[in-house]
């Protein structure tokens, strides 16, 4: 287990960093203080993670060796399926160390939005939402809702999430995309096959005091009164905002706070956050000549299918791979398409 697994460089590291979390003059930036120790715990609990992985291995080595001199058929059987689940672990940590952007260590925005169709994506776009809750769920990661624009009869025209904890952008930045849903819809009495489509955009919270500068006389702001759950006072002020920057057309809101000032700093941060993302992906694009994924949500835009009718199974587009249970995928279990999707990026 070389290579990767490289424990003096995380040890020099930690170390560093140790030293500089020291340093008298850091409280003097709280938020670099922070960010120092964020890291620093980070690379603790993945310095912890990597030797256990290789106790486990020696010890289970040794307990094979012994096993087999003895002839004990059982302990054998034991030995090699410690062995084999240890390639399991070894096999996610390598994948994790992997996420070396440089912003895919922290946490992440997540919007959602409804493609053409009506309530039909709306519903698709609620689908998607509760499916990402669930996941995040189960990483025990923090999942705020900070805006949700609900569609007229059912489900969501668009929501906001932000997605907090070690990796959140890192994992979920593999599901930028379209999502095509196919099923009998519920919403048609005549009980036909319909095809949904709704899009996800994920990009990492960031840092403003970096080289994007917002000229604000470009951006509309706009408030208005939230809308869905949030309190029975959730509809008596105009505090939601709504950023639009008009040279890129790119639109943020937030909604989560009662306090507008509140919901105007997050909204000024999204903008930010996103602008920030366009220009790295502009960057990507131009240097590996690729195309720009921009226009309508639609056909031949999709990322992965979700198939309820006539049959039943979820399939990445990129990856090729496929599940025959959507009904766990929707309720969270993305683990082997974000999986597979990253190790693509990376080879």
């Amino acid at each position: 287990m070389g290579g990767i697994f490289d424990l003096d460089a995380l040890q020099a590291r930690l170390e560093t960093l140790g030293a500089s979390t020291e340093d008298a003059d850091l409280w003097q930036d709280p938020e670099r203080a922070q960010n120092l120790l964020r890291e620093r715990a980070r690379l603790e609990e993945s310095l912890a993670s990597h030797r256990d992985l290789h106790a486990r291995l020696n010890e289970n080595r040794e307990l094979l060796i012994l096993a087999e001199e003895e002839n004990d058929t059982a302990v054998i059987a034991e030995a090699e399926a410690a062995l084999h689940s240890l390639r399991t672990d070894a096999a996610r940590l390598e994948l994790e160390s992997l996420l070396s952007g440089e912003a895919d260590s922290g946490d992440t925005w997540l919007e959602i939005h409804a493609g053409a169709g009506g309530t039909e994506s709306q519903d698709w776009a609620a689908m998607l939402l509760r499916m990402y809750m669930r996941w995040a769920e189960s990483k025990k990661y923090k999942a705020g809702l900070m805006a949700r624009s609900d569609g007229e009869e059912a489900g969501i025209k668009s929501a906001t999430l932000l997605v907090q904890g070690h990796n959140a952008h890192g994992w979920l930045k593999t599901e930028s995309g379209v999502h095509r849903l196919v099923r009998i819809s519920p919403f048609d009495a005549a009980a036909r096959r319909h095809t949904s489509f709704a899009s996800v955009w994920v990009y990492p919270v960031v840092d403003e005091e970096d080289d994007i500068a917002i000229d604000k006389s470009q951006v509309r702001v706009d408030t208005y009164r939230s809308s869905g759950a949030g309190g029975q006072h959730v509809n008596t002020t105009d505090s939601a905002v709504r950023l639009t920057h008009i040279p890129s057309g790119i639109v943020v809101q937030c909604q989560n706070e009662r306090s507008q000032h509140k919901n105007n700093a997050t909204a000024w941060k999204m903008l930010h956050a996103r602008l920030r993302e366009a220009e790295a992906q502009r960057k990507r694009e131009e240097s590996q000549n690729l195309r720009e994924d921009k226009g309508e949500i639609g056909w031949g835009r999709q990322i992965r299918s979700y198939v309820l009718q006539p049959y039943q199974k979820v399939k990445d587009l990129r990856t090729s791979v496929e599940s025959g249970n959507p009904g766990a995928v929707l309720d969270g279990d993305l683990d082997a398409f974000m999986e597979a999707a990253l190790a693509k990026q990376i080879t």
